[in-house]
């Protein structure tokens, strides 16, 4: 990816954090509130995610939002319709 698709990396919060906190071998509801901590007050929060939501990122927390919450994001509940009939 070119770098100035994802300069906002060198801006980002989390950028002195350990990756861990963002990449756990196993989540926590702990670990994600202390992860989305960082991510509040960061200012590049909406590149991040949106980066994420664009490149289908499907592990860690990016812009403030787990994997989970990202698929919820891109599928909306309800986007499913009914199969003809």
């Amino acid at each position: 990816m070119p770098l100035e698709q994802i300069g906002w990396l060198r801006r980002g919060a989390c950028r002195s954090s350990d990756p861990d906190l963002f990449f756990p071998l196993a989540s926590s509801p702990v670990q994600e509130a202390r992860a989305k901590a960082v991510c509040a007050g960061c200012q590049v929060l909406e590149e991040c995610r949106a980066y994420a939501l664009g490149a289908g990122e499907s592990e860690g927390i990016w812009g403030g939002l787990t994997p989970e919450e990202r698929r919820r994001s891109r599928f909306p509940a309800g986007w499913r319709s009914a199969a003809a009939t």
